[in-house]
């Protein structure tokens, strides 16, 4: 399976011209011969909790149909990321795509402290399939949270989609705590890291993946768009540039 993390710096709040740029990463991707692409946290909107209730989206959004087409076209999972209105509230989602299923939803289950005053909390794990493979998905916060990791794990994850917002004080923090939990659970690890400003912090990207061992096997750096990937039936692992 070809697992791929888009490294993308989002505009705040400018989800037409966000979803563009996703368009053409997941372009990129396929060209690549991705399984799978996972996108940031909120990706689709940035990283912008002030600014999250207004812009939440349902899944169902026609602005989305893209998405669907073309993980039908490429055969491919697709995991964006979105605020959406949960029964509580505005919830941090990831929004994924297969082909030939419904549109699937998963809400971050673990808030930080900072989120409390803008988000709810969602209440159910998610796992995809895909090409053979388990996969469960992680956002950001909750990804750092042995427990998050083990729930994944009793899931049957063979890997853990991490789609994260970090600043380089939350990529060192991900780079000591991954690899563990690869090694702890023998399941592969991608996170999906933005670039450039994102709320009052910068995105420091280092979009990566840990194999099994918890070997960090491929890494983009901290400003620049990219394409992080890895094969697990290979080992085979790279980095493409993003426009």
């Amino acid at each position: 399976m070809k697992l791929i993390a888009a490294q993308i710096s989002a505009t705040p709040g400018d989800v037409e011209k966000n979803l563009a740029q996703h368009i053409d990463a997941i372009h990129a991707a396929a060209s690549q011969g991705a399984d799978a692409v996972v996108f940031p946290e909120l990706s689709l909107t940035g990283y912008e909790p002030e600014l999250a209730g207004g812009l939440a989206m349902a899944p169902t959004d026609s602005r989305l149909d893209a998405f669907q087409a073309l993980s039908d076209r490429f055969t491919l999972l697709i995991a964006v990321g979105a605020p959406t209105q949960g029964r509580e509230g505005t919830q941090i989602s990831m929004i994924a795509f297969q082909p030939g299923l419904p549109r699937a939803v998963y809400s971050k289950q673990l808030l930080h402290a900072d989120e409390l005053p803008f988000f709810t909390p969602g209440t159910q794990q998610q796992v995809f399939r895909q090409g053979g493979h388990v996969l469960v998905p992680a956002i950001c916060y909750e990804s750092l949270q042995p427990a998050h990791a083990s729930q994944a794990a009793a899931a049957g994850a063979q890997v853990y989609l991490a789609s994260v917002a970090k600043s380089q004080k939350g990529v060192d923090l991900a780079c000591n705590h991954y690899p563990a939990m690869a090694r702890k659970h023998g399941m592969t690890v991608i996170m999906a890291n933005c670039v450039g400003p994102a709320d009052n912090f910068i995105g420091a990207g280092q979009s990566a993946v840990w194999n099994p061992n918890g070997e960090r096997v491929c890494t983009a750096d901290a400003t620049r768009q990219a394409l992080v990937a890895y094969d697990t039936r290979t080992g085979e692992a790279s980095t493409v540039s993003l426009a």
